[in-house]
């Protein structure tokens, strides 16, 4: 298992078929993932978006996109984290979130934001980010859509000197 910072451009491709792979992600989060990705690229350590890539074996199984929230001295969002279907369940996504949180803190951030549907299906993910010491900040309830609120998580980290 390898975990690297550098997006590449043959990255795209094989993280586009991981985020369809999940079974998570409708077509319009699909194109923001995906537009999020050709900011990265296309302006690498200038882009406000930074990338974790998680391969094994060669190949890409999960990835985190996350950035500091403009206008705050302390915060950054998680935008996006997935782990291949095939990957779930051995620990990776809990070894991409601390390893993103290493990353943050040594940036100055102490406060970390995500967000993620309400809906029955997304369980499992909020669930994870409880594991993984988060707590809901905030529910906005029909946000997305009506019957399909947004819960907002917040961690805070220590700071690291």
């Amino acid at each position: 298992m390898n975990i690297r910072t550098d997006l590449r451009p043959e990255d795209r491709a094989p993280l586009e078929g991981l985020l369809r792979s999940t079974g998570f992600f409708n077509a319009k989060e699909l194109q923001v993932a995906l537009e999020l990705m050709d900011e990265g690229l296309a302006h690498g350590k200038k882009s406000h978006y930074r990338f974790l890539i998680l391969e094994d074996e060669g190949n890409v199984t999960g990835y985190v996109c996350w950035g500091p929230i403009a206008v705050t001295l302390t915060s950054a969002d998680l935008y996006w984290m997935a782990v291949h279907p095939a990957s779930q369940g051995k620990g990776l996504g809990r070894t991409l979130l601390e390893t993103t949180e290493t990353w943050m803190a040594r940036e100055g951030h102490t406060r970390v934001y995500l967000e993620t549907s309400m809906r029955e299906h997304y369980a499992p993910t909020r669930a994870f980010y409880l594991r993984c010491g988060y707590e809901i900040a905030a529910e906005l309830p029909d946000f997305y859509a009506p019957g399909d609120g947004k819960a907002i998580f917040l961690k805070i980290l220590p700071r690291i000197h």
